[in-house]
């Protein structure tokens, strides 16, 4: 089972990056996707190999966004793609089918395209604004949610979906009750002092309605 709790890397630099994740994982975090926008390619590298060991002492899943091939040559467990990134056929076809492969979706189509092409989970978003993504996509919203997660049942689609962009703690609750299966989240966790207390109650609210 996945985790209902994903975080997202941030930091301007690969020390920055490595400190945030770091002090997740330290907290009790079990999902780490590793997105470092406008790196080198020998940094984001040696920053990856980095995370990668350090994932595997915490026994939690790592992933990289968007790069198939970093993602391959590490070892991830697997990779989260963009709609305008690497093709899920073509990702499966390097990584192979024990790799998890998630991709992200804003509208029902797209749901319906990612399930089509069989990715493992979606990251349907963003839920509200955040400035931690440029080139925003339409906000979805908790009627979004709610109606695009109410057709999934109707169809019998059980692929997790996770609420992205702009979530709040006070968010979580309403969340969960529109079918979500998790959140994806970045600047929630890396701008709290004290991120075991807040991934402690995040993780309480996903997994008391599951």
């Amino acid at each position: 089972m996945y985790s209902k709790l994903q975080y997202i890397s941030q930091g301007k630099t690969a020390e920055e990056q490595l400190n945030n994740m770091m002090r997740i994982l330290d907290n009790g975090g079990k999902w780490i996707q590793l997105r470092f926008k406008n790196a080198e390619e020998k940094t984001l590298l040696a920053l990856g190999e980095q995370v990668k060991r350090k994932c595997e002492s915490y026994q939690a899943t790592f992933i990289i966004n968007d790069n198939v091939e970093l993602a391959a040559h590490l070892d991830a467990d697997g990779v989260h793609l963009g709609l305008t990134d690497s093709g899920i056929k073509e990702a499966r076809l390097l990584l192979g089918n024990k790799k998890i492969i998630g991709g992200t979706a804003n509208t029902l189509q797209q749901v319906l395209q990612r399930i089509e092409e069989k990715c493992d989970y979606i990251g349907l978003g963003p839920y509200a604004f955040t400035a931690t993504k440029e080139k925003l996509s339409p906000i979805i919203g908790l009627k979004g949610y709610r109606e695009i997660m109410h057709t999934l049942k109707s169809l019998y689609c059980t692929i997790p979906v996770y609420a992205i962009g702009g979530i709040k703690a006070e968010d979580i609750r309403l969340i969960k009750q529109t079918g979500i299966y998790g959140i994806a989240v970045s600047g929630l966790l890396t701008e709290e002092n004290i991120p075991k207390e807040l991934i402690t109650q995040l993780n309480k609210t996903l997994y008391e309605f599951a």
